[in-house]
């Protein structure tokens, strides 16, 4: 028998609501009081293919639960750095209310829940989705603007429409680049046949996008990739998991042969992190019914808890504040 004092609350991943990284819930956006909200979008009506992607959302929160430490925080052994600490006040909204077959409608929904939370104070966390959730997501960034948008992604995105359509998962980016508030763009991980057409990569290249493929990327290493972000800027990081190579994240409706390895994302994260304000990010396109093991869907989620990790811990670095006394508005100012 174990004793009374040698019991705890283990909290294990199989049990429980399967919530983000099994933090709180906040289901009233009314009534948000965090640092992080972390919110989905469950839409896939923008694809062009295979569907499956609007049960990404249930399926990130159920691969995060693996990583549910509870415990004070995550240890990481490599780094030496304790990251996601109690002092960061984390919590999960839900999903954005989606109304079948009407994608402009979801779309609108999405952008008014993130003005929602901006207007709050909080940092946007948001699990797709197909990657046409990402144009709504940046209308809903306006007040956060300017910024730069670093996109990880196998596909330009940069379609202007199809037979009209022009809120899909090919245009969300070019659809970015019409707005204001947004500055220039990285597009990284670019390949393959089917990303774009040639006038497509045209127009992204004369918008003054910055456009690597992995093999372009390793030739030139981290660091410098790293390099061709301005410092001490402003960024909206959108991850598209086909950006990854299939052999380790195969759950998506879109791979592509050839892409970037998780210790490569890590690193790239963990540099943008330290060389700007990352004021939210997006993790789109896991699509649960085309991986049975589920490996994608823990990959996913391992990727976001480590951007997590390294934006709040270079706010703690820097001194900013949490969200006692402070607004996310104030964050950005101290570090301009």
């Amino acid at each position: 028998m174990v004793s009374r004092d040698e019991k705890q609350f283990l909290n294990l991943p199989f049990t429980g609501i399967c919530t983000f990284g099994k933090y709180p819930i906040c289901s009233d956006l009314d009534q948000l009081d965090a640092d992080v909200a972390v919110i989905g979008v469950p839409n896939d009506m923008g694809t062009q293919w295979k569907s499956g992607a609007r049960m990404g959302p249930r399926g990130i929160r159920e691969g995060s639960t693996l990583y549910s430490f509870g415990l004070d925080g995550a240890y990481d052994i490599e780094n030496d750095i304790t990251y996601l600490g109690p002092d960061w006040k984390v919590v999960d909204c839900g999903d954005v209310d989606m109304v079948h077959g009407d994608l402009m409608q979801c779309h609108e929904n999405t952008e008014e829940a993130i003005r929602k939370i901006v207007s709050k104070g909080a940092m946007p966390v948001v699990l797709g989705g197909d990657h046409s959730i990402t144009a709504a997501v940046g209308k809903g960034l306006e007040e956060l603007g300017p910024f730069h948008v670093i996109q990880i992604d196998a596909h330009l995105d940069w379609a202007d429409h199809r037979s009209g359509m022009r809120y899909g998962h090919g245009n969300c980016i070019r659809r970015l680049s019409e707005l204001d508030h947004v500055q220039q763009i990285f597009q990284l991980g670019i390949r393959g046949i089917s990303s774009s057409k040639k006038e497509d990569v045209d127009a992204a290249r004369d918008y003054g996008s910055v456009i690597l493929s992995p093999r372009q990327m390793r030739k030139m290493g981290i660091e410098e990739v790293l390099e061709q972000i301005p410092a001490g800027e402003r960024y909206y990081v959108t991850i598209d998991i086909d950006g990854l190579d299939p052999s380790i994240a195969p759950g998506t409706g879109t791979p592509s042969p050839g892409g970037l390895l998780y210790d490569e994302v890590n690193e790239l994260l963990e540099g943008i992190a330290k060389r700007g304000d990352v004021i939210g990010f997006d993790l789109v396109e896991v699509a649960p019914p085309y991986d049975p093991t589920g490996i994608t869907q823990q990959v996913a989620a391992r990727i976001m808890l480590d951007l997590l990790s390294y934006v709040l811990k270079e706010k703690e670095t820097r001194g900013l504040a949490k969200k006692e006394n402070s607004t996310q508005n104030t964050m950005v100012a101290e570090l301009k």
